[in-house]
């Protein structure tokens, strides 16, 4: 392990947006194993000291890696394509409108029915873009 590696390489997962969440988090709990601090208490500060940067670089891309907003972010940035969606706020109009519409509707839905209804509307126009 190379702790400058991508998120994708330390994980060995292939660099998609599709990951097996199954075998992501078995990879995590491999990885956590081996890096603990508590596995080198008996080798010193130091040791413990690179051990919890290894276990915060585990953490952190295992966190970036599990959520599909997150690991698609994180695609374009090493793709040479930041989103920086922190200082990026300008959406289209009809976009925002679409946004407020779907909340709203989320907000009055009072059965399942409703509820399966507007998941039915959202699929659709995913389906469409």
């Amino acid at each position: 392990m190379n702790i400058d590696d991508d998120d994708f390489a330390l994980f060995g997962q292939p660099e998609r947006f599709a990951l097996d969440a199954a075998q992501l988090d078995r990879r995590w709990r491999e990885l956590q194993t081996e890096v603990h601090p508590d596995r080198f208490a008996a080798q010193g500060a130091a040791a413990q000291r690179i051990a919890m940067q290894w276990s915060v670089r585990v953490n952190q891309a295992y966190q970036r890696l599990k959520d599909p907003l997150k690991r698609g972010a994180y695609l374009c940035e090493l793709r040479g394509a930041p989103i920086e969606a922190e200082n990026n706020t300008a959406m289209p109009t009809s976009f925002l409108m679409q946004q407020m519409a779907w909340r709203e509707a989320l907000d009055d839905a009072a059965d399942a029915d409703a509820m399966q209804a507007l998941d039915d509307s959202v699929a659709a126009e995913e389906q469409q873009l």
